[in-house]
């Protein structure tokens, strides 16, 4: 809020992979998350946790896929799906994620 840039802060990125993991270790459902645009840092939030992804030592077990969708205000949404790379169903899943968003990017026609 002050225009300062947030300091990194080690505990939040561990914190928030902890989690993810638990999840992964507990199911093998999928993660599909947006990030909050309450104070226009959506951007950079995706941008963040695409890094934190990237750097992640079992990166490769997963698929992250990422998308900016603009709403009717013109406010830029930014939504994640992190799936497994052995689920059974990661094709549809993508396929399903792929076709949502192309869908959410055209106003519709009257």
């Amino acid at each position: 809020m002050n225009d300062k840039k947030s300091p990194r802060d080690k505990k939040v990125k561990d914190t928030v992979v902890a989690i993810v993991e638990e999840f992964f270790n507990s199911n093998s459902a999928t993660i599909l998350y947006l990030c909050s645009t309450s104070d226009g840092k959506q951007l950079t939030r995706g941008r963040l946790f695409k890094n934190w992804f990237d750097s992640y030592e079992y990166s490769n077990r997963f698929t992250m896929v990422t998308s900016t969708l603009v709403d009717e205000y013109g406010i830029d949404n930014i939504a994640a799906l992190i799936i497994r790379n052995d689920n059974p169903k990661l094709g549809k899943i993508l396929a399903e994620f792929g076709e949502t968003i192309e869908m959410f990017s055209h106003k519709p026609t009257l």
